[in-house]
Protein backbone atom coordinates (compact mmCIF):
# COMPACT_ATOMS: atom_id res chain seq x y z
CA UNK A 1 0.00 0.00 0.00
CA UNK A 2 2.97 2.31 0.92
CA UNK A 3 4.19 1.73 -2.50
CA UNK A 4 0.90 2.62 -3.98
CA UNK A 5 0.76 5.98 -2.41
CA UNK A 6 4.40 6.84 -2.92
CA UNK A 7 3.95 6.28 -6.68
CA UNK A 8 0.38 8.53 -6.36
CA UNK A 9 2.68 11.34 -4.77
CA UNK A 10 5.35 11.16 -7.30
CA UNK A 11 2.76 11.32 -9.89
CA UNK A 12 0.09 14.29 -8.18
CA UNK A 13 3.38 16.34 -7.35
CA UNK A 14 4.90 16.02 -10.80
CA UNK A 15 1.56 16.74 -12.37
CA UNK A 16 0.59 19.89 -10.35
CA UNK A 17 4.19 21.34 -10.25
CA UNK A 18 4.37 24.61 -8.22
CA UNK A 19 1.42 24.21 -6.83
CA UNK A 20 2.71 21.57 -4.09
CA UNK A 21 4.37 22.77 -0.93
CA UNK A 22 4.88 19.91 0.14
CA UNK A 23 3.50 16.18 0.59
CA UNK A 24 4.22 12.95 2.81
CA UNK A 25 2.22 9.92 3.78
CA UNK A 26 0.56 10.14 6.90
CA UNK A 27 -2.00 7.79 8.35
CA UNK A 28 -2.32 5.69 5.32
CA UNK A 29 -2.99 8.14 3.04
CA UNK A 30 -1.36 10.38 0.66
CA UNK A 31 -1.36 13.57 1.94
CA UNK A 32 -0.43 17.34 0.10
CA UNK A 33 -0.13 20.84 1.22
CA UNK A 34 -0.63 23.19 -1.43
CA UNK A 35 -0.94 26.89 -2.42
CA UNK A 36 -3.92 28.37 -1.23
CA UNK A 37 -4.85 30.60 -4.46
CA UNK A 38 -4.24 27.49 -6.51
CA UNK A 39 -6.59 25.38 -4.26
CA UNK A 40 -9.78 25.63 -7.15
CA UNK A 41 -7.05 24.61 -9.81
CA UNK A 42 -5.82 21.64 -7.53
CA UNK A 43 -9.11 20.14 -7.31
CA UNK A 44 -10.22 20.61 -10.46
CA UNK A 45 -6.86 18.95 -11.65
CA UNK A 46 -7.44 15.95 -9.19
CA UNK A 47 -11.12 15.89 -10.41
CA UNK A 48 -10.75 16.18 -14.04
CA UNK A 49 -7.53 14.61 -14.83
CA UNK A 50 -8.09 11.05 -16.27
CA UNK A 51 -4.77 9.65 -14.35
CA UNK A 52 -6.04 10.82 -11.40
CA UNK A 53 -10.25 10.76 -11.09
CA UNK A 54 -10.50 11.85 -7.60
CA UNK A 55 -14.77 12.61 -8.27
CA UNK A 56 -15.74 12.34 -4.71
CA UNK A 57 -15.13 14.77 -1.93
CA UNK A 58 -15.86 12.76 1.16
CA UNK A 59 -15.13 15.82 3.57
CA UNK A 60 -13.94 19.39 3.92
CA UNK A 61 -12.82 20.36 7.76
CA UNK A 62 -10.77 22.89 9.43
CA UNK A 63 -7.98 22.84 11.93
CA UNK A 64 -6.60 25.62 14.76
CA UNK A 65 -3.12 26.05 15.21
CA UNK A 66 -2.86 29.54 16.84
CA UNK A 67 0.77 29.53 17.63
CA UNK A 68 1.42 29.33 13.91
CA UNK A 69 1.04 32.67 11.82
CA UNK A 70 -1.28 31.25 9.70
CA UNK A 71 -3.07 29.58 11.82
CA UNK A 72 -6.00 27.74 9.88
CA UNK A 73 -5.64 24.10 8.02
CA UNK A 74 -8.76 23.72 5.64
CA UNK A 75 -8.38 20.11 4.67
CA UNK A 76 -10.25 18.51 1.88
CA UNK A 77 -10.41 14.64 2.06
CA UNK A 78 -11.37 13.04 -1.59
CA UNK A 79 -11.43 9.71 -3.15
CA UNK A 80 -10.80 8.08 -6.52
CA UNK A 81 -12.93 4.71 -7.17
CA UNK A 82 -11.01 4.44 -10.54
CA UNK A 83 -7.23 4.62 -8.35
CA UNK A 84 -9.31 2.77 -5.21
CA UNK A 85 -7.04 5.60 -3.35
CA UNK A 86 -8.00 8.79 -1.14
CA UNK A 87 -5.81 11.78 -0.89
CA UNK A 88 -5.84 14.86 1.90
CA UNK A 89 -5.39 18.02 0.69
CA UNK A 90 -4.56 21.12 2.80
CA UNK A 91 -4.24 24.73 2.59
CA UNK A 92 -3.51 27.16 4.92
CA UNK A 93 -4.69 30.70 6.19
CA UNK A 94 -4.94 33.08 8.43
CA UNK A 95 -7.64 35.15 10.17
CA UNK A 96 -8.49 37.32 7.12
CA UNK A 97 -7.20 35.79 4.37
CA UNK A 98 -10.55 34.02 2.44
CA UNK A 99 -10.00 30.49 0.70
CA UNK A 100 -11.11 30.28 -2.58
CA UNK A 101 -14.40 28.05 -2.83
CA UNK A 102 -14.54 24.90 -4.75
CA UNK A 103 -18.39 25.17 -5.31
CA UNK A 104 -17.44 25.13 -9.26
CA UNK A 105 -16.09 21.80 -9.22
CA UNK A 106 -17.91 19.78 -6.21
CA UNK A 107 -21.29 21.77 -5.77
CA UNK A 108 -21.72 19.72 -2.44
CA UNK A 109 -18.98 21.21 -0.73
CA UNK A 110 -21.20 24.35 -0.02
CA UNK A 111 -22.48 23.06 3.69
CA UNK A 112 -18.75 21.88 4.18
CA UNK A 113 -17.59 25.66 3.49
CA UNK A 114 -20.86 26.40 5.71
CA UNK A 115 -19.64 24.67 8.60
CA UNK A 116 -15.92 25.52 8.42
CA UNK A 117 -16.76 29.22 8.18
CA UNK A 118 -19.20 28.61 11.15
CA UNK A 119 -16.95 26.81 13.36
CA UNK A 120 -13.42 28.26 12.60
CA UNK A 121 -14.55 31.62 10.99
CA UNK A 122 -12.37 30.90 7.78
CA UNK A 123 -14.38 32.50 4.56
CA UNK A 124 -14.35 31.54 0.94
CA UNK A 125 -14.42 33.64 -1.65
CA UNK A 126 -17.25 32.85 -4.14
CA UNK A 127 -19.20 30.80 -2.12
CA UNK A 128 -22.78 31.41 -2.84
CA UNK A 129 -24.07 31.26 0.19
CA UNK A 130 -21.59 32.31 2.76
CA UNK A 131 -23.75 32.33 6.28
CA UNK A 132 -23.87 30.14 9.70
CA UNK A 133 -25.34 26.63 8.73
CA UNK A 134 -24.79 24.84 12.83
CA UNK A 135 -24.66 27.73 15.33
CA UNK A 136 -27.96 29.92 15.59
CA UNK A 137 -27.50 33.39 13.68
CA UNK A 138 -26.90 35.86 16.86
CA UNK A 139 -23.82 33.26 17.92
CA UNK A 140 -20.64 35.18 18.84
CA UNK A 141 -17.70 33.54 18.06
CA UNK A 142 -16.05 30.66 16.41
CA UNK A 143 -16.45 27.24 18.42
CA UNK A 144 -13.99 25.03 17.47
CA UNK A 145 -11.24 27.76 17.72
CA UNK A 146 -8.52 26.86 20.38
CA UNK A 147 -9.28 30.30 21.58
CA UNK A 148 -13.11 29.93 22.17
CA UNK A 149 -14.03 29.85 25.82
CA UNK A 150 -14.73 26.16 27.02
CA UNK A 151 -17.78 27.47 28.63
CA UNK A 152 -19.10 29.86 25.74
CA UNK A 153 -20.34 33.29 26.12
CA UNK A 154 -24.14 33.09 26.35
CA UNK A 155 -26.47 29.91 26.31
CA UNK A 156 -30.26 29.78 24.24
CA UNK A 157 -32.75 28.20 26.79
CA UNK A 158 -36.56 28.07 27.09
CA UNK A 159 -37.66 30.24 30.19
CA UNK A 160 -40.99 28.59 31.47
CA UNK A 161 -42.06 31.33 33.71
CA UNK A 162 -41.38 34.12 30.49
CA UNK A 163 -42.94 31.53 28.36
CA UNK A 164 -40.05 32.20 25.72
CA UNK A 165 -36.45 31.31 24.40
CA UNK A 166 -34.01 33.78 26.52
CA UNK A 167 -30.26 34.46 26.32
CA UNK A 168 -28.11 34.10 28.86
CA UNK A 169 -24.56 33.79 30.23
CA UNK A 170 -23.36 30.45 30.77
CA UNK A 171 -23.43 29.40 33.97
CA UNK A 172 -21.99 25.82 35.07
CA UNK A 173 -24.42 24.02 37.30
CA UNK A 174 -21.25 22.23 38.41
CA UNK A 175 -17.69 22.70 38.50
CA UNK A 176 -15.01 20.88 35.36
CA UNK A 177 -14.25 17.63 36.71
CA UNK A 178 -11.04 15.45 36.62
CA UNK A 179 -11.91 11.72 35.69
CA UNK A 180 -8.65 9.22 36.35
CA UNK A 181 -9.78 6.44 33.51
CA UNK A 182 -9.19 3.67 35.24
CA UNK A 183 -10.64 0.08 34.85
CA UNK A 184 -13.72 0.16 36.49
CA UNK A 185 -13.23 -3.47 37.17
CA UNK A 186 -10.41 -3.01 39.01
CA UNK A 187 -11.71 -0.15 40.83
CA UNK A 188 -9.83 3.17 41.99
CA UNK A 189 -6.99 3.45 44.18
CA UNK A 190 -8.82 5.90 47.05
CA UNK A 191 -11.87 5.83 48.68
CA UNK A 192 -14.86 7.35 47.03
CA UNK A 193 -16.66 10.36 47.90
CA UNK A 194 -19.58 9.13 50.49
CA UNK A 195 -17.39 5.32 51.14
CA UNK A 196 -15.55 6.68 54.00
CA UNK A 197 -17.85 4.70 56.70
CA UNK A 198 -17.33 1.68 54.43
CA UNK A 199 -14.15 1.43 54.11
CA UNK A 200 -13.21 2.04 58.12
CA UNK A 201 -15.22 -1.31 58.60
Amino acid sequence: MDEALKELGEAVVSRLGGQVISHKIAFGELTVLVKRDEIVEVIRTLHDDSQFRFISLTDVCGADYPEEEERFEIVYHLLSPTLNQRIRVKVKTDEETPVASITDVFPGVNWYEREAFDFFGVTFAGHPDMRRILTDYGFDGHPLRKDFPVSGYVELRYDEERKRVVYEPVNLAQEFRTFDNMSPWEGPDYVLPGDEKAKAQ
